[in-house]
């Protein structure tokens, strides 16, 4: 990949639809608009004309927008052409701008350009990203206010604290031979407790932002005709299982994705664990273990009639992966009247519940919520990706080395270099010290045209 280049990309989805936009950026994008279009339109004001190919016949007609660098998304000289939404058009007009010089972005090459010339930073540009890709609203908005830039002010507060706290020990220790031990200051330890609670501010919305991007994947275990297909089912509001009385109905794995007041819930049901009758229920035993060791949470599903002490879950609980959490889940509740239930004193956590009425679902509901820590969200959250959170707990743990080395060892220049690190930890987030090999994997999850 070039930044020197001219990139072109159809910037509307696949396929057919009223209008297809096609955009250029890069140095040659007006030598490119001129042959395409006669003409260079005006800056940035919508123009009709016709798009035209090597003999000078129209591929189509459209809208034409130019946008002369720096004042553009990307920086560049930015070209869109706005036409009609048929693939067959819209690929006739990418073909025509690479004739001319152009070549073919690369996923998310426009939202790059735009971070390397200072449009926007690291967490606005995935923020984009996490726009397009939001699966409800308060995930929308949560990407638009880190888009708008809240994230990116919180990140650079408490930037601002450390390079603070940063000059006054550096400063103590240019005057390390003066009477007074700046070091033992009480305010540089009002500051670092100062530092640590601003830390605890972002975390907060950073964990919140992160559950609404990435959600919670829960997979549906137990025994055949447990009713794990028919809470499937509840969960998502519709028949997405085939639900019958005949054991091992379901033998693939069958996702749905459903939010649970705005934090996305990945739900597998998987098949029931027992002694595969035939290789095809093997193989969807075998995919359901599978799917178990990647899940945050297993509800394991039991029949509170047929099994009220729940021993499928001690039979079967070599199958669980032992480092991901179970819930025990006791179905049929509305027909297990006055059948006593495990007791839930002791062991994994208890849900009682019945698929078919929806009583306690609920319940369930509130519990997986818990266990994620997602709370009723204020305005204050943000979007946010794994790749942050991991920044912030370096950076944390930087700091928390220092408070060590304060107390312990009165070792300024130790304390010094582990504020300079979690300064830098912080700057990895925003993109002020980052890596080619960072930027790749950022960008190349983003749409192309995007």
């Amino acid at each position: 990949m070039d930044a020197t280049d001219t990139i072109v990309a159809q910037a509307t989805p696949p396929g057919r639809g009223g209008i297809g936009i096609v955009r250029l950026s890069g140095p040659k994008t007006p030598e490119i608009a001129v042959v395409l279009l006669g003409r260079l339109p005006p800056p940035r004001m919508a123009t009709f004309g016709r798009f035209l190919d090597t003999r000078q016949e129209p591929i189509d007609a459209g809208l034409a927008l130019f946008f002369p660098a720096p004042h553009s998304y990307t920086g560049e000289h930015v070209l869109e052409l706005q036409g009609h939404g048929g693939p067959v058009v819209q690929e006739a007009l990418v073909a025509r701008a690479v004739e001319l010089g152009a070549r073919r972005a690369l996923p998310g090459e426009f939202t790059q350009r735009a971070f390397l010339n200072d449009k926007l930073d690291l967490t606005q540009a995935e923020a984009i990203a996490d726009l397009i890709d939001a699966g409800s609203r308060v995930a929308a908005r949560a990407a638009m206010r880190s888009l708008q830039g809240e994230f990116s002010v919180m990140v650079k507060g408490v930037t601002e604290t450390l390079i603070d706290l940063r000059m006054y020990v550096e400063a103590a220790l240019d005057f390390a031979e003066e009477e007074i031990d700046f070091l033992a200051d009480r305010a540089l330890g009002q500051r670092l407790q100062e530092v640590r609670d601003h830390f605890d501010e972002v975390e907060q919305s950073a964990r919140q932002g992160r559950l609404l991007r990435e959600g919670m994947t829960v997979v549906i275990a137990g025994r055949p005709n447990a009713g794990k297909s028919s809470l499937l089912n509840r969960l998502a509001g519709y028949d997405a299982a085939i639900v019958t009385p005949l054991p091992g109905t379901t033998r693939d794995v069958l996702r749905e994705r459903i939010d649970i007041d705005g934090m996305p819930l990945h739900v597998l049901d998987t098949a029931g664990l027992r002694t595969a009758l035939d290789l095809a229920e093997e193989e969807g035993i075998r995919r359901a273990e599978a799917e178990m060791l990647r899940a945050d949470r297993v509800l394991f599903v039991i029949d509170a009639i047929e099994d009220p002490a729940g021993n499928a879950y001690r039979e079967e609980r070599q199958r669980l992966p032992g480092d991901v959490a179970v819930t025990l889940v006791f179905n049929k509740c509305d027909l297990a009247i006055g059948v006593p239930v495990a007791d839930t004193g002791s062991g994994p956590p208890r849900i009682t519940l019945s698929a078919a009425t929806g009583q306690g679902i609920d319940t369930l509901r509130a519990h997986l919520k818990s266990c994620m820590g997602y709370h009723a969200l204020d305005g204050g959250t943000v979007s946010a990706r794994a790749r942050h959170l991991e920044a912030l707990a370096r950076a944390r743990a930087h700091v928390e080395e220092a408070v060590r080395q304060l107390a312990e060892r009165r070792a300024g220049e130790l304390v010094a270099e582990e504020l300079r690190a979690a300064q830098q930890a912080l700057g990895e987030i925003t993109g002020e010290f980052t890596t080619e090999d960072l930027l790749g994997r950022i960008f190349s999850g983003f749409c192309v045209g995007k």
